[in-house]
């Protein structure tokens, strides 16, 4: 690959391994990208930002919608951080993740003896989330009943908790977000109607990645400074050719994708993180007499693929979870045993 080329960040912050503490590299995970790169420079990113600053000093519902890994969730972050809210607390639930039987005490809390195990009482994610701002993210995911409740708990703000009689009134901006078409869903009869158009006051669509190339060097440059930061590890900086042909992918899973790819690059080396077709600048191109991994056989070369999936698998999960590593083995369903020993094998470094 070739050197030296890498637009500098506005401020280097890489400190050498073994010098950085757990709650800077918290923040580094947590904290917004600077407005420049979380909105770019495309016209489709320039309205995004336009039409959700005109609403942020208000409270009212915003929908948020776009494919997978578009920066949902990073923007509803940036809508909180400039709402009168901002001093509360910013509270996600991702509806997907958790089962539908116990997502109404995980939002609703509940009241101590309410079922079996219930042996104190516990608030939901909702009262966390008073005089702050709640995300619900995948809100297609929620049942019947539970848009119901929702429904209700929006038209006042009234709720109670599971097994309590005692009404209880929070006040909370609410964001919810998906990347299924819920007007699909309502014909469908899995999504009401009523609730659609209560959470829909604003409607704010995030373009593809594909659809504002011309923001993907200044991501690209944002993500290395960060991941080295995150990882306290220097990484090899990328030839302005290679950003280029960055700018020439499909990116199907958005910045999540290009996220997990500058990720590996820093982790494991440019051989395990870049896409092989950006060097060349196109996915057309592939010569006859090159073996990306060698002079390996194909059923190697088949393993390598299988290896470099999980890992990718393990990085998206272990970063969906804050790197909580107990969440993580229990959302890919192996044992807390297994998800060291595989962080271990596929040489990445998870966070403590």
């Amino acid at each position: 690959m070739l050197s030296g080329f890498r637009a500098e960040p506005r401020e280097s912050n890489i400190m050498p391994l073994g010098q950085r503490r757990n709650g800077t590299r918290r923040e580094a995970m947590e904290s917004l990208p600077p407005d420049d790169v979380l909105f770019g420079k495309s016209p489709a990113m320039i309205e995004v930002r336009q039409r959700a600053a005109k609403v942020c000093s208000t409270n009212v519902p915003m929908f948020l919608c776009g494919e997978v890994g578009t920066g949902k969730e990073a923007l509803a972050r940036w809508i909180h951080k400039h709402s009168p809210n901002c001093n509360g607390q910013f509270v996600k639930v991702n509806c997907a993740a958790i089962p539908g039987t116990l997502l109404e005490s995980e939002l609703f809390g509940y009241e101590k003896g309410a079922f079996t195990g219930a042996h104190i009482s516990k608030p939901g994610r909702v009262e966390a989330a008073h005089k702050g701002t709640l995300f619900l993210d995948g809100i297609n995911d929620l049942d019947a009943r539970l848009q119901s409740k929702l429904l209700q708990f929006l038209q006042d703000g009234h709720f109670s908790r599971i097994g309590g009689t005692e009404e209880r009134q929070v006040e909370a901006r609410l964001i919810c977000a998906t990347n299924k078409d819920l007007k699909d869903e309502i014909k469908c009869g899995t999504f009401r109607s009523d609730l659609y158009y209560r959470i829909s006051v604003v409607h704010i669509r995030l373009p593809r990645l594909r659809d504002r190339r011309e923001d993907i060097p200044e991501l690209v440059n944002y993500l290395l400074d960060h991941f080295q930061n995150t990882f306290a590890k220097p990484a090899e900086p990328l030839d302005r050719r290679v950003v280029a042909g960055l700018q020439k992918e499909d990116w199907p899973g958005n910045i999540r994708e290009l996220s997990n790819d500058i990720a590996r690059h820093v982790l494991l080396g440019p051989d395990n993180g870049i896409p092989p077709s950006s060097y060349s600048g196109s996915k057309t191109i592939v010569r006859a007499n090159a073996n990306p991994l060698g002079t390996l056989p194909l059923k190697e070369i088949a393993k390598e693929a299988v290896r470099d999936r999980e890992r990718s698998m393990i990085l998206e999960t272990l970063r969906a979870n804050q790197w909580n590593r107990r969440r993580t083995a229990e959302a890919l369903r192996i044992s807390y045993r297994t998800l060291i020993y595989k962080i271990r094998a596929a040489g990445l470094i998870a966070k403590r």
